[in-house]
């Protein structure tokens, strides 16, 4: 095994254990302790149940600092529709529901405005913005929409955005690539390799989703490359395939490894063909995106 492949399992593995491995970021940025130990009555718990109950069921897993953890809990309040649209969000509230100050709800509240979620006027306040106004193309929202109750709509459209944009990457990259960008993709279906060997699904994805990254990046366009997150995001997401390749398996390795190949060959039309190949491996990815016909 490589020494990069050592390393990429280990560091999957301490992840999966609560520990930090280097430069990771945590997915699950929540409260350490339970919210609803620590904070009294609110006017958010008093007139609306459904945000009590909402902090308490987030509370509990592993912490980034109190500004990650309320963009998380508000973000994925709002994106769940437990914060419908239109609804006024009161600084005062909040840092009293979540015992954060003032400055932390403000930058918070920014953040939540950058991805569309919220809009705050003057003489009107801060509200939530309707579905139409979000960037459903950030990470963060995908990630919130694939734990919420618009989890099938994501896996979807998701799929979609991949059949449109994977296989065109795939045959752009052919022949880009620079010697160490070939070996790096030669390394990570190594490293999928070995962790599909011992049974480490976590190591598995996420050379999984390295891979789509870099080939998206050495594609050559600007505009893909900008989009090289969401795959990202699409592959780390959980709660069943998006794509063929988001299980270990042996057909999910091979096509892969053709991938790489053609890459390094400069075979554009056999990268572009194994691409789709792999994104239909599955029946379930079949029934959303169907395969092109043969003429």
């Amino acid at each position: 095994m490589t020494t990069l492949a050592h390393a990429m399992m280990t560091a999957a593995r301490s992840a999966d254990s609560g520990l930090a491995g280097p430069g990771e970021l945590d997915r699950y940025p929540y409260a350490e302790g339970p919210v609803a130990d620590r904070v009294g009555a609110s006017v958010w718990d008093a007139t609306d149940p459904e945000l009590g109950r909402v902090g308490r069921r987030a509370a509990g897993s592993r912490g980034r600092g109190l500004h990650g953890q309320l963009v998380q809990q508000l973000g994925q309040m709002i994106v769940s529709g437990d914060l419908g649209a239109d609804r006024p969000l009161v600084p005062e509230e909040i840092g009293q529901r979540f015992e954060v100050s003032r400055t932390v709800v403000r930058e918070s509240l920014r953040v939540l405005e950058a991805k569309g979620l919220v809009s705050a006027r003057p003489n009107v306040g801060t509200r939530v913005r309707p579905v139409s106004d979000w960037n459903l193309l950030d990470p963060d929202i995908i990630e919130w929409r694939a734990f919420g109750p618009q989890r099938d709509d994501q896996r979807r459209e998701l799929s979609e955005l991949r059949w449109t944009i994977e296989p065109l990457a795939a045959r752009l990259a052919a022949g880009h690539g620079r010697p160490e960008v070939q070996q790096r993709l030669a390394d990570m279906v190594e490293i999928m390799g070995h962790a599909m060997g011992q049974g480490d699904a976590l190591t598995f994805s996420r050379a999984d989703a390295e891979f789509h990254s870099l080939l998206i990046q050495v594609a050559g366009n600007r505009m893909l490359e900008h989009l090289s997150g969401i795959v990202s995001a699409a592959l780390q997401v959980s709660g069943g395939p998006v794509a063929g390749c988001d299980r270990p398996n042996e057909a999910s390795l091979a096509h892969h490894a053709r991938i790489a190949d053609a890459l390094a060959a400069g075979d554009a039309s056999g990268a572009e063909a194994a691409m789709r190949q792999l994104l239909t491996v599955h029946p379930e990815v079949e029934r959303v995106v169907p395969a092109p016909r043969e003429h």
